[in-house]
């Protein structure tokens, strides 16, 4: 049965893995606890997930293939009810509750939520029935994603929602309008611009663009589409007016914090210097563990910020810093051509298969992947704000990790089985 499975996904993925956890190694690294049997360190802990791993992933490629297409409602019904319960029994943790806690290890159900969904998503679209050009069929779709989305927004986890984006992708590819995804991004760039320049201007802005969208129509056309031009103008207005009560009243204080320094807004976090450095303290200290390791790095536990815990949350959403400082460019250029390799190999053997189901389900892990890396790694270096987004295989934690490691091999399960479809 091995020889079907796809080799050099599964290097890709040892490589990633090992790597990661060489940098959780080095992050909690001093010359007083160097035993990896001590399980108050993170690195012991992280070799135990890994190994765990293994037996998971001997279990999934044990499994029938056609039982992952079968029961994808019941992983759906079962992952919902987690989300549900972590709301009433969860733990909180750096302000959401989000976990799971069984004695000394704690489980965060939104990782296994991603595999669920997405077994689902493609069950759904792979239907014979199912036409998402058809809107019906694309609002029953969407439902599907939005649920997890609600119960994730809840706990809260905005950096985890985000994520559930990467479900477009996949939606795009087997048919979806590009109109779509042209809307969100239209909503994304309304909800900014009337953060930054105010309503007003925001709203004159893009009504503009909208009327100038309709005359360049007309004279390629030789008519206007006035209900485009309406639908465009509205959902602006709309946008724009409901940007500052969801900043103000559904994003939490540290989220607009954050917000604000990106954007660099006129209020007293961008006025302050003391805020500023403040709010922006991990990034300005993610920025110079990075630069500081120039093209080599400074070798292998010998970065002086990762090893003095200047950087927060380094051996978790920040990892990638003790890998910029230890190893420098020629390291994160290797790491994020890795895991490039890993989600163009993915998107590859899912435009490969026979089956509906097997590659809409491979779309929508490349896709997962793509985003969790690029966001992430984007994040550290200041270009998006924070959101608290991990980094697959990298970042520390049981319930990622084992959530990665299902959500990658039961694709790699259905490709072994592509031949017979």
């Amino acid at each position: 049965m091995l020889k079907h499975l796809d080799w050099l996904s599964v290097l890709l993925y040892i490589a990633l893995v090992s790597i990661g956890w060489v940098c959780i190694y080095a992050t909690g690294y001093n010359e007083q606890t160097t035993n990896l049997m001590d399980f108050s360190q993170h690195a012991t802990k992280q070799l135990f997930f890994v190994c765990t791993s293994v037996l998971l992933i001997l279990f999934i490629l044990a499994i029938e293939p056609k039982f992952y297409e079968n029961s994808a409602e019941i992983f759906y019904m079962v992952a919902m009810l987690l989300l549900v319960g972590v709301l009433i029994f969860g733990k909180t943790i750096n302000g959401a509750k989000a976990w799971y806690a069984i004695g000394p290890v704690t489980i965060q159900p939104a990782e296994f939520a991603k595999t669920a969904t997405a077994l689902l998503f493609a069950k759904q679209l792979s239907h014979i029935q199912t036409d998402i050009r058809k809107f019906k069929d694309l609002i029953n779709t969407l439902v599907i994603i939005i649920i997890p989305c609600f119960l994730i927004i809840l706990q809260p986890d905005p950096g985890s929602t985000l994520v559930y984006g990467a479900f477009i992708f996949a939606l795009n590819r087997e048919g979806m309008s590009s109109s779509f995804i042209f809307l969100m991004l239209l909503f994304l760039m309304v909800f900014l611009s009337t953060l930054k320049f105010g309503m007003g201007n925001t709203i004159t802005f893009f009504v503009f663009l909208a009327l100038l969208y309709g005359y360049w129509a007309k004279q390629r056309n030789g008519h206007t589409p006035y209900r485009h031009v309406s639908l465009l103008v509205i959902l602006c207005v709309l946008t724009s007016y409901s940007a500052n009560f969801i900043f103000y009243n559904v994003f939490k204080q540290h989220h607009r914090d954050r917000f604000s320094l990106w954007l660099r807004l006129d209020n007293e976090i961008t006025d302050s210097q003391t805020l500023r450095q403040t709010v922006a303290y991990n990034t300005l200290q993610a920025e110079s563990a990075i630069s500081s390791g120039g093209l080599s790095g400074k070798g292998f536990l010998e970065g002086t910020l990762t090893k003095g815990d200047f950087v927060p949350e380094q051996h978790t959403d920040y990892i990638f810093t003790t890998l910029g400082e230890e190893w420098g460019f020629y390291g994160t250029a290797t790491v994020t051509l890795l895991f490039a390799l890993l989600c163009l190999r993915i998107w590859y053997l899912a435009e490969n298969q026979r089956s509906k189901f097997y590659r809409i389900y491979g779309y929508c892990v490349s896709a997962i992947f793509f985003i969790h890396f690029f966001v992430n790694i984007s994040m550290v270096i200041g270009t998006m704000p924070t959101v608290g987004i991990p980094l697959p295989f990298f970042s520390y934690g049981g319930s990622g990790l084992w959530g990665f490691t299902m959500l990658l091999f039961i694709f790699l399960r259905l490709n072994m089985n592509k031949e017979k479809h």
